[in-house]
């Protein structure tokens, strides 16, 4: 089975921080105390993760085409150079198609590569670090000159930088440094692959209150997408398009989701998406899932 989209979501799935360009607000009369979503990352503990996901595609008079995705990461974050210093291992990756295990490549590489992230203080991306391992665990595993392209295109130092950050804001842009209240609003920029092309989407989070979790008292957000540039939109949501570049936003994007993160100690407790959209080729849906299980201290 040729490798797709569906492990280019998931193959960078750690929760961290990214540029912070909005001032703290004020709470309207009468909602709750807002809440400060600061960086403050669990140092030397081990952060496993569960991430799943699962690609439909469905065509007209045919049936439809299923793929699923699971792994587990394992997350530390060291102070380093006035900032952190992110490492993410990913173990266990299964990938099945139309519910048969099916030999994945990209995740044979992730089995032998180590994500690492340098971070400012804020948790704003700064670089990877020796990203070019990547390439050398491909090779591990995949001579070159195999008739490999897209997957060798995919793990290039300079594409793997571009795609981490833009997972980054997509996930955290406008949350960090910030005091957050019901009802506000953020919005990143993110891709889907359709048809073989990245279509570009807004999505938009809505600060929901907070929640009990194991890992601490969170942050509930909800997501969905927008299609296209509202005629009045807000500056902050022109602001988040115009750093992305001013893409075409693709039409008939739609997505619902839930993001749940820790603030008294940041912990990326569940993010939960999905998005469909409609191509040339059928109905395209995506839904990708992250889940922290477990923080424990080193050794233990």
């Amino acid at each position: 089975m040729r490798p797709g989209p569906l492990w280019c979501c998931l193959v960078l799935s750690l929760a961290s921080g990214c540029t912070s360009r909005y001032p703290p607000l004020n709470p309207a009369p009468g909602l709750p105390p807002p809440v400060r979503l600061d960086f403050k990352p669990p140092v030397d503990r081990l952060l496993t993760e569960s991430v799943r996901a699962t690609r439909t595609l469905q065509r007209e008079g045919q049936p439809e085409v299923r793929d699923e995705a699971a792994f587990t990461t394992e997350t530390r974050f060291t102070p380093s150079d006035g900032g952190w210093r992110v490492t993410q291992a990913v173990r266990t990756p299964r990938q099945v198609h139309d519910g048969q295990d099916v030999t994945s490549l990209p995740g044979a590489v992730l089995e032998r590569f180590t994500l690492r992230m340098q971070l400012a203080a804020d948790g704003t991306f700064v670089k990877l670090v020796g990203a070019e391992a990547a390439q050398e665990a491909l090779r591990q595993v995949a001579p070159e000159g195999t008739g490999l392209p897209e997957v060798e295109r995919f793990f290039t130092p300079e594409a793997l930088e571009v795609r981490t950050r833009r997972e980054w804001e997509a996930k955290y842009a406008g949350l960090l440094q910030r005091n957050l209240v019901e009802g506000q609003r953020t919005w990143a920029v993110d891709l889907l692959a359709v048809d073989g092309v990245e279509r570009a989407y807004l999505l938009e989070r809505t600060v929901q209150g907070t929640r009990p979790t194991t890992f601490g008292d969170a942050v509930v957000v909800s997501l969905r997408c927008l299609d296209a540039l509202p005629e009045k939109a807000p500056a902050e949501l022109r602001a988040a398009w115009e750093e992305a570049g001013s893409p075409e936003l693709a039409k008939g994007v739609t997505c619902e989701g839930e993001q749940v993160v820790a603030w008294g100690r940041f912990v990326p407790v569940r993010r939960l998406l999905m998005v469909k959209a409609v191509g040339e080729g059928g109905t395209l849906t995506l839904t990708t899932e992250s889940q922290a299980e477990t923080l424990q201290e080193e050794g233990s």
